[in-house]
């Protein structure tokens, strides 16, 4: 990983600039609903972005969601280059955040683990 806090402020600023371009940049039809990145990390030397998106909709509409998010990822890419002055432009990688659903499971296996302690 890369020292000091340079990664975390470009993680920060990749996570804003992507969001502003699906807020309203991006057209594909794919991408009308709402997308939220909830989280950006980037990979040894800056090379990978991986861009962690919440989609509030079915299995089917997850998945031409991110199809869409993939199509757009060159755009995005080139995007990115160009708003903060990057030397290399990163390979983008759109995953979906499933960690709230993960926390939910979590919390239902302790509810049946402990049901006494169930207020």
């Amino acid at each position: 990983m890369i020292a000091g806090h340079r990664p975390e402020r470009i993680a920060e600023e990749i996570r804003n600039e992507v969001s502003l371009m699906l807020a309203g940049e991006l057209k594909d039809p794919r991408l009308a609903g709402p997308v939220m990145v909830t989280e950006v990390r980037l990979g040894a030397g800056m090379r990978v972005v991986r861009v962690f998106v919440q989609l509030a909709e079915d299995d089917t509409q997850r998945a031409q969601t991110l199809a869409g998010l993939k199509a757009a990822s060159g755009y995005v890419r080139h995007e990115l280059v160009e708003r903060l002055n990057l030397r290399r432009a990163p390979e983008v990688i759109f995953l979906l955040d499933q960690s709230e659903e993960y926390g939910h499971h979590i919390d239902q296996l302790l509810k049946k683990a402990n049901p006494s302690e169930n207020l």
